[in-house]
């Protein structure tokens, strides 16, 4: 399975549009079925950002649904808050995509972009606001790295 790696940063052209690094859209397309859309665009409910899902991994994130209640309030709103504001996305020829005014609001989009590799997954972010959750990531994960861990068995 292709992942998404690094960090990558592009303007937006003229005409709105903006290049996915071509690492990505290679990874992209080994992943794209037949007929499907490239990538899958939606806001993160976490971060000033923008996810990119690959089809198939989008279907996994919407796979819970399966197991709610279709009449319940649960249900309803999962489904909103996964299916809303999601756009499915073609490139061009050239591997540029038109990001959805919305979705540029959201992440504070402006002339350049942040695309930051995830594993299965992308973001794109405002290219500071990249710089700095990349920083407090790695704070966290070093604090949770440094932290004593537990030995022996409990008394």
């Amino acid at each position: 399975m292709s992942v998404f790696l690094g960090t990558h940063q592009n303007r937006f052209d003229a005409k709105g549009r903006v290049s996915i690094p071509a690492a990505f859209r290679n990874a992209l397309r080994a992943q794209a079925e037949p007929g499907a859309s490239l990538v899958i665009l939606r806001p993160s409910h976490l971060h000033p950002c923008i996810e990119a899902w690959p089809q198939a991994a989008f279907a996994s994130l919407a796979q819970p649904l399966g197991e709610i209640d279709v009449f319940s309030d649960a249900h309803d709103d999962l489904a909103a808050s996964l299916y809303a504001d999601a756009y499915p996305i073609d490139s061009d020829k050239e591997g540029r995509i038109i990001v959805p005014d919305s979705l540029r609001a959201h992440a504070g989009l402006r002339d350049e972009v942040a695309f930051m590799g995830l594993g299965r997954t992308f973001q794109i972010w405002e290219p500071e606001a990249a710089a700095r959750r990349r920083e407090d990531a790695r704070s966290r994960s070093r604090a949770m790295t440094s932290r004593p861990q537990p030995t022996g068995a409990a008394s």
